[in-house]
């Protein structure tokens, strides 16, 4: 991590508690995503009550990390790099603490869901949910490190959720349209992974502040998007008429 050497240290060491708070947010967001998808493969129900209120902890630490952010903003006036740390720290807290929102909300229909039998077509959620952890380690390493190429790369990654998630809305519909009894349980697994996808999207936001906290510039490339379900939905009713 890259020093500004502040002649008054306790700056520095605000700015590096700031910095901390955030990678302790992540740290904590994706273990309540493992969490949250390891219930569901597991049918725990116990651990998915337990991964709904391991959310109060995410939240503590944005309201921390705010107090910090305008007590630095109101006592020492950052500007140019320091400014942009602070700024970019509120963003990111914002956005981690609707990570660890999404993983309580599969949580909470892992808890919906173990009420009726098991369904079959949920491999691709856990496939997900790797995927999009790895996003976010990545992501705090990036943040971390201050390495807007380990950012961009993660912000490339998105496309990939993108495509698995819409290959499992296919089958789920196919499998509803098969077997209209699993029209519950299916819906629950595609809220589930729209809640990883939009994580996915979350981490890609995340990467995008990285590389301008870094740079000073915004990634100049088109966001890669893959998510076509609306599309695909409108090609299910059209061969279903």
């Amino acid at each position: 991590m890259s020093g500004t050497g502040h002649i008054v240290k306790s700056y520095d060491e605000e700015l590096d508690s700031l910095r901390n708070t955030i990678v302790e947010m992540g740290g904590l967001a994706e273990a309540q995503l493992e969490a949250a998808v390891r219930s569901l493969t597991e049918r725990n129900t116990e651990l998915a009550l337990k991964t709904v209120e391991a959310d109060v902890a995410v939240d503590d630490l944005e309201h921390v990390l705010d107090n910090m952010a305008i007590r630095l903003l109101a006592l020492r006036n950052p500007v140019a790099d320091d400014l942009r740390t602070v700024i970019s720290a509120l963003k990111i807290a914002s956005l981690l603490e609707r990570v660890a929102d999404y993983s309580a909300n599969i949580a909470k229909r892992v808890v919906a869901l173990n009420q009726a039998p098991a369904v079959t077509p949920m491999s691709a959620i856990p496939r997900m949910g790797n995927l999009v952890r790895r996003m976010i380690d990545d992501t705090l390493k990036a943040y971390a490190k201050e390495d807007a190429d380990l950012a961009h790369e993660v912000w490339l990654r998105d496309q990939e959720v993108d495509q698995l998630y819409n290959s499992m809305f296919r089958e789920l519909l196919t499998f509803m349209m098969e077997d209209p009894r699993s029209i519950t349980s299916c819906t629950h697994l595609i809220f589930m992974a729209k809640n990883i996808e939009r994580i996915g999207d979350h981490m890609t936001n995340i990467a995008e502040i990285i590389i301008y906290q870094v740079t000073g510039q915004a990634p100049s490339q088109e966001r890669p998007k893959g998510d076509k379900t609306s599309v695909t939905m409108i090609d299910h009713v059209s061969e279903e008429e």
